[in-house]
């Protein structure tokens, strides 16, 4: 009997790697996002059922988690980005404007992920696995980017003794640079992109199913002694030796 999966940010991207994994698996996969058209299309073309949810709204992810069902077994919280990309604090912005940037990328990558986990925690059976999608940019957190993805692995590190005693685990994957995706809204320069590849051992760029690939593992009746780990996937460009 296959597993019920809940992925955010499922209609693109590292969300959708995630979610077609799991559905090759077999697996029932349920997917959230904010923008309702793309969900149900992904959705159609995974075999998926789509949740339309804005997982920075507390209401919103109450709803999901109605009508989700009663019962779960895999929570990938996959929903996030950075929020600078597209709505930076402007040069020489004020105090209120600065914690809005900050507060932008908390909600959209700690908050998220906590609301959601939150919600759904009482469906999780026992054998299930919470996976969160962090950052290479937490190692490095000088950005609002950079300190919400390092929260989020410290609030995952932290989770794990929580949910460890109810046979659940919950483990952090830390991408580096992700080619395929829409990360960088077209903002990515040639040179820029070959600076994070020449960073790597292995020479070339991540991809979605690399992550994806990842998540399935940690999932996995293999890996039911891996909890509270961060996992870094970014072909050596952070070591952590």
């Amino acid at each position: 009997m296959g597993r019920i999966v809940l992925v955010t940010g499922g209609g693109n991207g590292i969300g959708r790697a995630v979610a077609a994994r799991f559905r090759a698996a077999g697996d029932t996969v349920v997917i959230t996002g904010r923008d309702g058209e793309r969900l149900a299309a992904t959705a159609a073309e995974l075999g998926a059922r789509a949740l339309p949810c804005d997982a920075t709204d507390p209401r919103q992810v109450a709803r999901m988690a109605g009508e989700l069902g009663p019962e779960l077994d895999v929570v990938a919280n996959v929903a996030g980005g950075n929020t600078d990309l597209v709505r930076p604090a402007p040069p020489g912005a004020d105090l209120a404007e600065v914690a809005a940037a900050w507060r932008a990328n908390l909600d959209a990558n700690l908050i998220s992920a906590v609301l959601t986990t939150t919600a759904v925690l009482d469906r999780l059976r026992p054998g299930g696995s919470i996976i969160t999608i962090g950052s290479i940019g937490a190692e490095y957190a000088s950005t609002s980017y950079g300190a919400a993805k390092a929260a989020l692995a410290a609030w995952t590190a932290g989770l794990s003794s929580t949910v460890g005693p109810r046979g659940l685990t919950a483990n952090l994957i830390a991408p580096g640079y992700i080619a395929e995706t829409g990360f960088f809204h077209g903002r990515l320069s040639d040179e820029r992109r070959a600076a994070l590849v020449d960073a790597t051992h292995d020479k070339r760029p991540g991809r979605p199913d690399d992550v994806a690939e990842t998540a399935w593992f940690l999932a996995s009746a293999g890996a039911r002694h891996i909890t509270g780990q961060t996992l870094h996937v970014n072909g050596g460009a952070h070591t952590t030796r």
